[in-house]
């Protein structure tokens, strides 16, 4: 009997410790480089909140267990690791959660440099790791699903740049053009050795691995890939290929994504006045071929029609975005049969007071907007996340969602995560709730959040402000 109300205390202190784990959300702490902000941790795998995992059929995402439609409504908070702040990414991906979000975009690398995460290859930073670690059981707890970026195409956090000097370092025989990522032995061993140890990482928070973390949506295996030269296609798309296939033996669990920007190559040839200009091409991208591949499950496009066509006319742009926005659905349902996500949408938004940039972008966002709408109300591929110059979302009927980051030109640029709750089908009311957070592009980046209020064409609009932050991280 004595040894039966020892186990009963015991078995009721588990359950308390449990309870605590699953409801207590840290806000006043910050990791500062390093862990999260909590007190305790409790790497025990049952005790995390149930989350099927994310899955493909034909052009619709699907819940794995029920196969039942699964929709996107996200926002791109790339920062969430490079700020090494576990509390503002806690308090970033609370905020979604009560906005009715459901899927955040963000980096899970930083190669090199101060406070990277690879130091060097094949050599990381643990404190900086359990950020990650953090990062993504916060995201499960809010019931939020994360796209999560292995390298950057640009300079940007290290990027493909960083792999072509450490291989240099080491003494491998390469020229100096970044294209050397994709065909290099030596730099391709270096990035499969990086996505291994994310992959089969195991949550200091959790206890689970990544690759069996249903809280991941996808792997992006890297953001914006392009080339220097016309004649390195052939290397990307046999890159995209190897590294698809590496990511599928090591996880069968995680959909798989480019991270392309959309542009056509010369592939097919009628496609080529669909890209916002001859350059497009040269860039050695080709979205059907790369998106085409065995192990890729869904396509991703970006928009900027004001960088891409900085001397067009507004009327030129709308033209060329609604055509854009066309060929890309049409061809990931007819030809490549897989969903298609409009990762990043964006326009300028300019300083000058007198500019109509308000009204010029909604005219842009809402071509995207009504485009995805439409093909997802037909239960076709489209879908979309947004960013303004950057942007992504995916609709539904019901339920239709966007977000967008915005780079001016200027010092600063603003993320934006807009979720749209249709209360009737014929989208004559909405509620908008509108997360902004404002980057400077210095090393000490100003985070404001604020929600914000804007009139989108005859709907009725019902806004209220939600949060006002002023916060600081190291870029």
């Amino acid at each position: 009997m004595r040894q039966e109300r020892r186990l009963y205390s015991l078995l009721g202190l588990l359950l308390l410790l449990a309870v605590v784990y699953l409801t207590w959300f840290p806000t006043t702490h910050d990791g500062g480089g390093g862990g999260g902000g909590g007190w305790v941790k409790l790497p025990v795998p049952w005790l995390q909140p149930r989350m099927p995992f994310a899955a493909r059929r034909g052009t619709h995402f699907v819940d794995a267990d029920t196969g039942s439609p699964l929709y996107v409504n996200g926002w791109n908070s790339y920062w969430l690791l490079p700020s090494r702040s576990p509390a503002l990414a806690a308090e970033m991906l609370r905020r979604g959660r009560r906005m009715g979000l459901s899927v955040c975009r963000t980096w899970a690398f930083s190669d090199g440099g101060p406070g990277a995460l690879q130091i060097s290859p094949g050599r990381f930073s643990e404190a900086v790791f359990q950020v990650l670690d953090y990062v993504i059981y916060e995201a499960r707890r809010n019931h939020i699903r994360l796209i999560l970026c292995l390298v950057n195409n640009l300079d940007n956090l290290g990027g493909k740049a960083q792999y072509v000097q450490w291989a240099q370092a080491a003494g491998a025989n390469m020229t100096n053009s970044t294209d050397s990522f994709y065909s290099h032995p030596t730099i391709k061993r270096y990035y499969k050795d990086y996505v291994k140890a994310i992959l089969t990482r195991r949550n200091s928070y959790s206890g689970i691995r990544y690759s069996d973390e249903p809280a991941i949506f996808a792997w992006e295996l890297m953001n914006e890939p392009r080339c220097v030269s016309n004649s390195s296609g052939p290397y990307l798309q046999a890159w995209i290929a190897e590294m698809a296939a590496y990511v599928k033996s090591l996880d069968t669990n995680h959909l798989v994504t480019v991270g392309t920007e959309g542009f056509y190559g010369p592939g097919i040839a009628e496609r080529l006045g669909v890209n916002p200009g001859e350059w497009a091409a040269s860039l050695c991208s080709d979205f059907i071929q790369n998106s085409a591949v065995e192990h890729i499950d869904f396509a991703s496009v970006h928009a900027y029609p004001d960088s891409w066509l900085p001397r067009a006319s507004l009327e030129e742009k709308v033209r060329y975005l609604s055509n854009w926005v066309d060929s890309h659905l049409n061809d990931s349902e007819q030809i490549l049969k897989k969903p298609v996500l409009f990762t990043e949408v964006g326009y300028l938004q300019h300083s000058d007071a007198n500019s109509n940039s308000t009204v010029d972008r909604d005219i842009i966002l809402r071509i995207v907007y009504d485009k995805i709408y439409d093909s997802a109300r037909k239960l076709q591929a489209g879908c979309m996340e947004k960013e303004t110059l950057g942007g992504n979302a995916q609709y539904h009927p019901k339920d239709c969602c966007y977000w967008y980051r915005k780079f001016p030109f200027y010092k600063t640029q603003t993320l934006f995560a807009a979720s749209f709750e249709k209360q009737t089908m014929d989208r004559e009311a909405c509620i908008v709730n509108m997360l902004s957070s404002a980057d400077s592009l210095s090393d000490r980046l100003p985070v404001e959040n604020q929600l914000q209020v804007f009139n989108y064409g005859r709907e009725a609009v019902l806004c209220r402000w939600l949060l006002n932050l002023n916060m600081e991280y190291s870029g």
